[in-house]
């Protein structure tokens, strides 16, 4: 572990080392001077790209936001690493969390990591593993992008064909044991899993997969809210403070609901 960094408006980070099932996975954990909550998170970058080092700004904002604890994961990347190797290490890191803190520990992630958070969810809730969220930013769902948004304007990021080759090389030729979901289209229902905040740009090609997802998860009985920002697509995460206010805001009202 480093020593203690600082970064503008009390926050305080570290980098860590998270025992995984295959050595060790680097984390940075970023602290606000008072945590009310931790949150695991897992970056995007179409499961093959990106690293904590490159989503400091925007994970560093959220923590400030949601007064929460941040442990931002360099999970194993595709297609080196096929999955569950990405989930398991975001699963790692959320037992990790649980051992080091009486506050609620949540999961989540921005594009290719808000489906392993929500996939590492639907896990951790067959493992009988409470955890207090999933924390969802423009998840997408569907391998076959097959929603009518992905259509609506054909040289938006990312593209259907683009994302289905990325895919494919997470998820390989198939056969993981056990229920490793690799998109919650795998689980039979999605009861019993912790409460979701999700945001989404009305102009991201993946916001139809994200809307059909809060609605399937209100069906099966989970609680969801729900931001959808006007005019931002894919990446709003990395680019937008106002969509890392809206992710954060619907976060904590699910703690703190007023």
């Amino acid at each position: 572990m480093s020593a203690t960094r600082t970064t503008p408006a009390r926050l305080t980070w570290h980098q860590a080392a998270v025992p995984g099932t295959d050595g060790t996975v680097p984390a940075r954990v970023y602290r606000p001077a008072a945590p009310r909550r931790w949150l695991v998170w897992a970056h995007g970058g179409s499961w093959r790209t990106g690293s904590a080092a490159a989503w400091h700004g925007p994970v560093a904002d959220l923590a400030l936001a949601a007064d929460a604890v941040v442990v931002s994961l360099d999970y194993r990347l595709a297609p080196a690493h096929r999955h569950p190797a990405a989930l398991l290490d975001v699963l790692a890191a959320v037992d990790w969390a649980r051992a080091r803190t009486p506050l609620p520990v949540a999961v989540g992630g921005d594009s290719a990591g808000a489906t392993l958070a929500a996939t590492a969810a639907l896990v951790a809730r067959d493992r009988g593993v409470r955890l207090a969220a999933q924390v969802l930013a423009y998840p997408p769902i569907d391998p076959a992008c097959r929603a009518a948004s992905y259509r609506r304007e054909p040289a938006a990021f990312p593209t259907p064909a683009v994302l289905r080759a990325a895919w494919a090389d997470h998820r390989g030729p198939g056969g993981w044991p056990g229920r490793l979901y690799s998109t919650p289209l795998e689980a039979a229902d999605l009861r019993g899993a912790p409460p979701a905040a999700i945001a989404v740009g009305d102009a991201d090609p993946v916001a139809d997969d994200t809307r059909a997802h809060a609605d399937r998860l209100r069906r099966d009985g989970v609680a969801v809210r729900l931001a959808e920002l006007p005019g931002l697509g894919h990446g709003a995460f990395l680019t937008s403070p106002l969509f890392r206010r809206r992710l954060a805001a619907a976060y904590t009202e699910l703690e703190d609901p007023r």
